[in-house]
């Protein structure tokens, strides 16, 4: 998948704005413009996580006029030092999009009263400080229920980049589906321990298989990847993908994809911010509202037992009413 050109910086102070350059001598805010910064902890040709983050960014461009900036990011000193630079430069929002990029907002949001900064994952909130909250374990909750219906051999699996709190609660949600479906099935669990190595997603999934799974749940982003590659190589095994859909990237093994609706939730946020009507706090997108969902590809659907497919939608009706939920919380 294509995402676009890449912005990147040409020196040290520099910022690419729209895949080109701004007049310095004056900040955005001064200028009247509506700005709009994203940073990534990962390539946005993933196909997942951080792509979904990048159309967000271009559906503000291009619903809202925006001028858009995009910095791939590598650790906790670059989140910083980029959050810095957009605020000094006077960028109305600015996303950090991970649970990994809170620490940073909160030190440096309060030096920048005029810039909302927003991560993703997020948990805090403070004067122009927000977050975004993915309810990922009702879609994940259901993921788990497709998967127990769909495995013969009893062991499943799930892969992660790291233990980061939300992917965690995600794999438990599906543990749980899946052992609604099939009380004795194993869960077997691997982290990557990062989020860029296509090659260790494949060797971890080759050994999951190795150990009997033959259907995997990957959150790991572009070393997802590799899960896909593996379930390809390996008769009868499945994947189901995270974050996007992934359902194109390895049609003939994938089972659906647990989907974030990242640019109806990025046009949300940027549209309230450019009203003046946005008020910081933490913002929950849920299954109830369709913003997370389990989308199932249809090169495959028929495969699904018609019993199994009515109980998913029967939970997926109860979620929809309120009455049923997969958090813990």
């Amino acid at each position: 998948m294509t995402h676009g050109a890449w912005c990147v910086r040409l020196a040290a102070l520099a910022i690419a704005v729209a895949c080109g350059r701004t007049d310095d001598a004056k900040p955005a805010s001064a200028q009247g413009i509506f700005r709009v910064a994203l940073l990534t902890p990962g390539p946005i040709s993933d196909q997942s996580w951080n792509g979904g983050a990048y159309q967000g960014l271009m559906r503000i461009r291009d619903s809202l006029g925006a001028e858009v900036s995009h910095i791939q990011t590598k650790t906790p000193a670059d989140f910083e030092e980029n959050f810095r630079e957009y605020g000094a430069r006077g960028f109305n929002l600015v996303f950090g999009h991970g649970f990994e990029f809170q620490d940073a907002a909160r030190r440096v949001a309060p030096q920048f009263p005029k810039t909302v900064y927003v991560t993703t994952s997020g948990n805090t909130a403070g004067e122009n400080l927000a977050g975004i909250s993915f309810s990922f374990a009702d879609a994940s909750y259901l993921a788990g229920m497709l998967a127990g219906s769909m495995t013969r051999s009893n062991v499943l699996g799930v892969i992660g980049g790291t233990e980061l709190p939300p992917v965690k609660e995600s794999f438990a949600a599906f543990e749980r589906g899946v052992r609604r479906m099939k009380p004795n099935a194993r869960v077997l669990s691997a982290y990557i321990g990062n989020w860029d190595d296509v090659s260790a997603g494949k060797e971890q999934a080759l050994a999951q298989i190795a150990r009997g799974a033959d259907v995997i749940f990957q959150n790991a982003d572009a070393a997802g990847l590799g899960v896909f590659q593996a379930a390809r190589e390996r008769a009868g095994v499945y994947v189901i993908g995270s974050n996007s859909n992934q359902n194109d990237v390895a049609p003939q093994v994938t089972l659906g994809s647990v989907v974030i609706d990242l640019p109806r939730a990025f046009f949300e946020i940027a549209r309230e911010v450019k009203d003046k009507t946005f008020r910081p706090r933490v913002v929950t997108f849920d299954a109830k509202t369709d913003v997370v969902h389990l989308e199932l590809n249809p090169v495959l659907q028929s495969r699904i037992p018609p019993v199994a497919r009515g109980q998913i939608d029967s939970v997926l009706a109860q979620i929809h009413a309120g009455t049923f939920s997969a958090s813990p919380h």
